[in-house]
């Protein structure tokens, strides 16, 4: 952080002029931030609870990564798989929190017309990630369990070329295709974050490009792209049964909110 960012340039550079290298390496930090958040609040609450506040808080940071965090630490220690789900859980509960405050920043109007769906959303979250927490409140995980390391520097390197590569995908749809590749762009930016694609959408209803109606399918529908990237991360990170308890929370949330 203090060596390397300062000397990679804050400015957009490649086709499309879609790559921020600052950005990039931003990411890559915060990836191993959340590594290191939960790695803290384990040691300090106990692998039971400190996964999960450690989910929730590193949700609102990227819930993708954090899935991916609680995903290698149950590869490096399979007693944490319920804890470490509940984490990976909570943290989708972050997603839907901070798309609220995005719309509310970029446009009140579109927060409206999405209040329905964003609470349904929400609601299906906090209720599967309690029932995922009270499981791991009562799993004798290893209270001394500290395996594995707190970094995972490759992760988080892949991690933030992967949003690289979407975010120029996403520029050279829109400047092939123009509005008509919004849905479109909006696919493919919500694999790497849905709430650029929230913030773009209500900054084009704030300026009277399209309106409210007309944001709510790309918003939800990088909603939907978002929680296959998750669901993929799921699977790759923690495997077959780390999987097989989160999934079937980000389905929910999703179809909730559809």
């Amino acid at each position: 952080t203090l060596v390397v960012l300062p000397l990679v340039p804050d400015r957009h550079i490649g086709p499309y002029d879609a790559i921020n290298p600052r950005n990039a390496w931003t990411i890559v930090i915060l990836m191993l931030a959340i590594g290191a958040a939960g790695h803290v609040a384990m040691r300090t609450l106990g692998p039971r609870f400190g996964l999960a506040a450690a989910g929730l808080a590193s949700g609102f940071v990227s819930s993708t990564a954090t899935i991916g965090s609680m995903g290698e630490r149950v590869r490096s220690d399979p007693a944490l798989l319920v804890p470490a789900a509940a984490g990976a859980v909570l943290s989708t509960v972050a997603t839907i929190l901070q798309m609220v405050v995005v719309l509310a920043a970029a446009s009140i109007d579109t927060l409206r017309a999405l209040a329905l769906p964003l609470f349904c959303a929400g609601a299906t979250a906090v209720a599967y990630g309690v029932m995922a927490t009270l499981r791991a409140a009562n799993h004798d995980a290893p209270e001394n369990s500290d395996h594995g390391r707190a970094f995972s520097p490759v992760t988080a390197l892949l991690f933030a070329l992967a949003i690289s590569g979407v975010t120029l995908l996403s520029a050279a749809l829109v400047d092939w295709l123009g509005t008509a590749g919004l849905i479109a762009a909006a696919a493919f930016t919500g694999f790497a974050d849905t709430h650029a694609t929230a913030a773009s959408a209500g900054s084009l209803v704030s300026s009277g490009t399209i309106t409210t109606a007309q944001a709510a399918l790309p918003i939800l529908i990088g909603l939907s792209t978002n929680t296959i990237s998750k669901v993929g991360v799921a699977v790759a990170s923690g495997g077959r049964r780390f999987a097989m308890r989160v999934v079937p929370g980000l389905l929910l949330t999703v179809a909730a909110a559809w």
